[in-house]
């Protein structure tokens, strides 16, 4: 695989979800092994910033699969709103 390869198939954005779970949201990582919770939407959104940073201090991106900085995008699934 020439770098170009290398590159090109090394993760650039790293998925998480938001979801509400019993009376407070929980923050999921998709591609790793994050979770987290906090009372409000900005609260779970902090605490996942703060894990995401904490789970890949020190570590290789490369080896990981990633690139080097990548970004972060957090869905938020909404409560149904019809019965």
């Amino acid at each position: 695989m020439s770098v170009l390869e290398y590159v090109l198939v090394m993760k650039h954005i790293l998925q998480f979800k938001i979801y509400k779970g019993d009376g407070q949201y929980v923050g999921e990582g998709v591609d790793l092994p994050i979770v987290t919770q906090g009372r409000t939407i900005d609260e779970v959104v902090a605490r996942l910033n703060e894990a995401l940073q904490l789970h890949l201090e020190g570590e290789n991106l490369a080896e990981l699969g990633l690139a080097p900085h990548p970004s972060a995008l957090v869905n938020f699934e909404l409560e149904t709103a019809y019965a």
